[in-house]
């Protein structure tokens, strides 16, 4: 399985259009096969960060996630909202280590 937490910080004026367009994205990702989760996260603290928590099968399924048309379509749509170069960090998962929890 992988993980990937990607961390986004958006403009104050964009919050609430970055905002939409992951909903949409949020929408289409669940759906895709080898998806197991996709939470979009807003910081407590400071509404411009966010995180987006992605849990995919595999990195074939990673792959394929990155050639959607929802995530073109939001890549494309946010790249002048952001603040600066968003960037993912990925994550080996210890628990829980049975799949079926997940």
């Amino acid at each position: 399985m992988i993980v990937t937490c990607v961390h986004v910080n958006v403009k104050p004026e964009n919050v609430q259009d970055f905002i939409e367009a992951m909903r949409e994205n949020h929408r289409g990702s669940v759906q895709e096969p080898g998806n197991m989760r996709f939470d979009v996260l807003q910081q407590a603290d400071d509404p411009c960060r966010f995180m987006i928590y992605e849990a995919f099968e595999s990195e074939e399924a990673v792959a394929k996630h990155k050639e959607t048309a929802h995530y073109l379509r939001w890549r494309d749509a946010v790249k002048d909202f952001m603040a600066g170069d968003r960037y993912g960090v990925k994550y080996n998962i210890i628990e829980p280590a049975e799949r079926s929890k997940w």
